[in-house]
């Protein structure tokens, strides 16, 4: 990896974990019967430690110990699928019940793309389908004991990247019609995501899949990153290969690892952000470059990863995204960690001398960019991560949510049905991640002031909620009074009821890359940070194409419940919210604002 400037190098080094000397054993998991413990954490946002004691006669066991062995650093993360909220699935129901049920991918659309800015190296009219089969396999959990440990790619071994390399330098060289090709897996992503898959097998063919902006974010890329992972342990016999997490939520990890860089690599992609091969990510990235100093991106980049996993993500709804059913389109809004850092994460990789920000910055060539699965396993840990955290932090058990099916091929060139209920335990589907410190579970915002009041005093110079005339064009900042349905709540009613704020009806142009930024108390907008504690969020979207439109409309939600507390202004009866368009925006419209409970 390049040098780290030495104030985050400083940073880096400077975040510890506490751990206690108890020991629990786990004997529900088969792979390491009794011969394994959990080291288990004072606090429940820290992770144990596993401790195995792998003999000559239990292969299974030394063959994940060795693949241990070729980590750096040997601490793992394992069991946060299966510990924290395992819940019995057994037996959904689904009478009555709607939800989006698998493509029949023969009826795969053609030319989803077409109407895409057209340039000399851009795919106008690509066919991002699938090849058929007439042949679909239920999934089945996996019957071997063999378990996958997902490292944290800065950490890898030089033989780990080796192996990494080699994997997806086979996966390249497959023949072209070969489900398992390098290119036909980019294509799933852009099939399911513009435009190419309708819902038919629910019974509705004019209404297309979409798994963005929606419950389905999670599982979908879950599903897809376990098949993915499993085909390239194959292609180089190894079953316990674990997909590498781009850990960009530790300073340590805020570049991209210097081995994509190599051109003479099968991990390299020419289409990438020429200034940020080595730059320190921007999870906060507004579509053009930051004036920021690298430790200040740093600080904003573990406060947008506490606002959005920690605060922004208090309840299931908020943290999974808005529920999807069949014949219904993602409208209600994507999860707190879909709209950031996930999809700034993609534009700030994807090339700008590209037209439509190929590849990574673009839905439908994202999956082209080697450093995609990297980037969303880190996202798919952030589930894991979340699920630790108690309260309410819980997968959704609506029927609907749990028996969503899609279809992927596998390993072995089958096509397999699967179900967002499967997929809720990693340890099930036989993997987890190393362990690694948190630091933003302690980078909680500051305040830049304390004082309650400031909606009342913005009266005379900022209009009510009642008196703005919606819809609105955020071709401008936008400040508006808002007035809470409650104040003054006890802390058994902001338990019970967590208070969330809604831009609703957000109309934008899909093609394009857009960002704004929801402020709340900030008398001044014009030095504004994610550090502080009036940064409320971010709407952002990538750029994608939908089927006869280029305008899509859904809604942003942030919690209110700390962030208010931390103002200390919790009893007020009015909010001051300001909206400041980042990019992309000169053709958003905005249908309202208000505050609601969940």
């Amino acid at each position: 990896m390049a040098s780290l400037p030495t104030p985050i190098a400083a940073a880096a080094g400077g975040f510890t974990t506490p751990y206690s000397s108890s020991f629990t054993t786990i004997s529900s998991w088969p792979l390491f019967s009794k011969k394994c413990s959990i080291k288990s954490p004072k606090q429940t946002h820290h992770y144990g430690v596993i401790k195995c004691n792998a003999t000559d006669s239990e292969n299974n066991q030394k063959r994940v110990i060795e693949s241990l062995n070729n980590l750096d650093r040997r601490n793992v993360l394992l069991g946060l699928g299966g510990i924290a909220g395992a819940v019995n699935l057994t037996s959904v129901p689904s009478v009555g019940a709607s939800p989006v049920v698998a493509p029949d991918i023969s009826k795969c659309g053609t030319n989803p793309l077409t109407g895409f800015k057209a340039g000399a190296d851009t795919p106008e009219g690509t066919d991002c389908c699938p090849p058929d089969s007439t042949q679909i396999m239920d999934f089945q959990f996996p019957k071997d004991d063999v378990f996958r440990v997902r490292p944290a790619a800065h950490l890898l071994s030089p033989s780990y990247i080796a192996k990494f390399k080699l994997a997806i330098k086979r996966m390249k060289e497959l023949p072209a019609d070969d489900p398992r090709n390098f290119l036909q897996q980019a294509h799933i992503h852009c099939a399911y995501c513009n435009g190419a898959y309708t819902q038919s097998s629910s019974g509705f063919p004019d209404v297309e899949i979409q798994i963005h902006n929606s419950w389905l974010f999670f599982p979908f890329h879950r599903w897809y990153l376990y098949f993915y992972e499993r085909i390239l342990g194959s292609l180089i016999d190894d079953p316990t290969f674990g997909l590498p997490f781009w850990n960009w939520d530790t300073p340590a990890g805020m570049t991209i690892p210097n081995y994509f860089n190599d051109s003479s690599s099968a991990l390299f992609d020419s289409k990438r952000n020429q200034a940020n091969l080595t730059a320190v990510v921007d999870l906060g990235y507004n579509g053009k470059p930051s004036e920021t100093s690298d430790l200040e991106k740093v600080t904003n980049n573990l406060s947008i990863m506490y606002r959005q996993v920690v605060t922004n993500a208090t309840d299931p709804t908020l943290f999974f995204g808005g529920e999807y059913r069949a014949g219904s389109e993602p409208i209600r809004g994507g999860g707190s960690v879909e709209q950031s850092p996930h999809t700034p994460v993609h534009r700030w990789v994807g090339d700008p001398r590209e037209l439509n920000g190929e590849d990574l910055g673009n839905f439908y060539s994202a999956g082209r960019d080697t450093l995609f699965y990297c980037h969303h396993s880190n996202v798919d840990r952030m589930w894991s991560l979340w699920k630790t955290l108690g309260g309410k932090h819980q997968d959704i058990t609506d029927p609907d949510f749990l028996n969503t099916s899609f279809v992927f091929y596998d390993e072995k060139k089958n096509l397999v049905r699967v179900y967002v209920k499967d997929c809720l335990r990693t340890n099930q589907l036989g993997y987890d991640y190393q362990r690694v410190d948190v630091p933003w579970l302690k980078s909680r915002p500051v305040p830049r002031t304390r004082k309650s009041g400031i909606a009342k005093r913005s009266i005379g110079r900022v209009k009510k909620i009642s008196e703005t005339s919606f819809p609105v064009k955020l071709n401008k900042t936008i400040r508006v009074l808002v007035k809470r349905p409650k104040s003054s709540r006890t802390q058994e009613e902001k338990e019970n009821e967590q208070e969330v704020l809604v831009v609703q009806g957000i109309e934008y142009d899909s093609e394009q890359y857009v960002k704004f930024d929801v402020y709340v108390n900030d008398e001044d907008d014009d030095n504004t940070s994610p550090a502080q504690t009036e940064y409320a969020g971010s709407f952002a979207q990538l750029p994608h194409k939908h089927k006869g439109k280029m305008k899509s409309k859904t809604n942003f939600r942030a919690g209110l419940t700390e962030l208010l507390e931390d103002l200390e202004a919790d009893d007020d009866d009015m909010i001051l919210v300001t909206l400041i368009p980042r990019s992309g925006c000169g053709d958003i419209t905005i249908e309202g604002i208000n505050i609601i409970y969940v």
